[in-house]
């Protein structure tokens, strides 16, 4: 996209093609929508600046052309008061208006609202402009406009959140995390970012996942892994619910190998558990932990498996 295209689609003289063009571009980025906003507002203050200026057009081209073939010299006109505060006028408000582009940019970027997520407090809850509800895990972050736009409602997000999006057809809901686009119009979903690794559980309604040029379309019940640098993206149908323990305060496990588990449980509970013996990670457990602390779920994997819980100097060891 050049910006002289952007000039003649505001002159309204783009063609039909062209036209249809811009408004595709606009639509397929956020930073595009953004990009042609701040444009078009640029424009119009450079419109209305050109509509008050009393410089003649003509007399300055004359002038230009006297002082090319004079060799860069041309008479000064002496300077009357007049003319001086006329070119005062004209300073000041030139002044004005860049101070207004900038206050305008400025606020712009100022009105998007950033909820994070801190260490060792509890989940967020936030209902986002459009009625949408989206819960951030610890040490997360969502960035959003205060009020979306016609066309599109665009989050970026850092961490894993779980999101509950209201229904909407004409106005995309559009997810940036590290390089990749999560697009819905109405569903419920979990993304998680880790390591610039990238994980999307599908709950209700159907997901498009953009990265690369390629899009991937999750249904209920189906996940996505995109791995950092990786073109592939790995589909399969989610095999637990240990995903959503940190709004749900449950770790449901359905044949779960034991090295998952313990993956969660040390992010949930802040711990320092490692599998002593490599023939007990992938031992299978089905069950649910109901906000039950620690100590118990540890006893209970101890009985299950009949393993031993070893802890020393902050660790917890299972062999």
């Amino acid at each position: 996209m050049n910006d002289d295209l952007l000039v003649k689609y505001l002159l309204d003289e783009a063609s039909e093609a062209e036209g249809k063009r811009v408004q595709e571009w606009i639509q397929s980025a956020e930073t595009n929508h953004q990009h042609y906003d701040q444009f078009k507002q640029v424009w119009e203050a450079g419109r209305e600046l050109a509509v008050k200026s009393t410089v003649d057009e003509n007399e300055a081209w004359k002038r230009f052309q006297a002082r090319v073939s004079n060799g860069g010299k041309v008479k000064q006109a002496p300077v009357t008061p007049r003319f001086l505060w006329t070119k005062i006028a004209a300073s000041l408000l030139l002044l004005v208006s860049i101070s207004a582009l900038l206050y305008f940019i400025t606020n712009r970027q100022s009105a998007n609202k950033t909820i994070i997520a801190q260490s060792g407090q509890q989940v967020i809850t936030d209902t986002l402009p459009d009625g949408s509800q989206v819960t951030l895990n610890r040490n997360s972050s969502i960035t959003y406009q205060n009020k979306f736009t016609d066309t599109i409602r665009s989050v970026v997000l850092k961490g894993e959140a779980f999101f509950k999006v209201t229904p909407g057809k004409k106005q995309p809901f559009v997810i940036t995390v590290n390089d990749v686009k999560v697009r819905v119009v109405g569903t419920s979903f979990n993304i998680r970012s880790e390591n610039k690794n990238t994980t999307i559980v599908v709950e209700t309604g159907v997901v498009q996942v953009i990265t690369g040029g390629t899009i991937t379309v999750l249904q209920a019940g189906e996940q996505l892994l995109l791995k950092a640098g990786s073109k592939v993206a790995n589909k399969e149908e989610v095999s637990d619910q240990l995903y959503s323990y940190y709004r749900t305060h449950e770790f449901v496990c359905d044949e779960t190998p034991l090295w998952k588990l313990v993956d969660v449980l040390n992010e949930a509970y802040d711990a320092n558990i490692t599998i002593g013996r490599k023939e007990l990670k992938n031992l299978p457990i089905t069950t649910t932990f109901n906000n039950e602390s620690l100590d118990k779920i540890l006893e209970i994997i101890h009985l299950t498996f009949d393993i031993t819980v070893n802890r020393q100097n902050g660790q917890i060891i299972l062999q």
